[in-house]
């Protein structure tokens, strides 16, 4: 598993002294209040302020003190440790856990690895990437299994959800 989780991407600045404007990529923006340092490619920063704006994040960040060295940030992601992370119930993953695990059915046939993940107004569905790009619908009776250790998801043959 991945050391880091990507929890938001800055998407612009906000006013002149520096501050990110952050799309979270996370379930819960409130977490961000939680934090105390980020990662900013590779690079630890520690969060002066945060505040929430519906469904965006403005962070100020140590160090980042001018609009014009918050603009050298912009599209860039935003990354905690994994220590770092909430702790996720039973049968919840990250994202960032999800993608790049292979794709078997119970009969063995191999569909692809996990290239993304869609959220929808329902669920989320996996984007298989392999010969074929396929949709698989996040839900109960399509998966079967989630390992991300072994980094295999396992699911009801197509032809019986299809």
């Amino acid at each position: 598993m991945k050391e880091f989780i990507t929890v938001g991407q800055i998407i612009n600045t906000h006013g002149i002294k520096g501050e990110l404007k952050v799309y979270p990529l996370t379930d819960d923006i409130r977490r961000f209040k939680e934090l105390r340092h980020i990662y900013i490619d590779g690079e630890l920063k520690n969060i002066i302020e945060c505040k929430l704006q519906s469904n965006k994040v403005i962070l100020k960040v140590e160090g980042i003190d001018s609009i014009e060295e918050a603009m050298a940030y912009k599209q860039k992601y935003i990354e905690i440790s994994r220590k770092d992370a909430v702790k996720l119930e039973e049968g919840r993953y990250f994202i960032t856990d999800i993608i790049g695990c292979s794709v078997v059915d119970e009969e063995g046939t191999f569909y692809g690895k996990v290239g993304d993940v869609i959220h929808t107004h329902n669920n989320d569905v996996y984007w298989i990437k392999g010969d074929n790009e396929l949709l698989i619908p996040a839900v109960e009776n399509v998966i079967v299994s989630i390992d991300v250790e072994k980094e295999e998801i396992v699911i009801k043959p197509v032809k019986t959800w299809m």
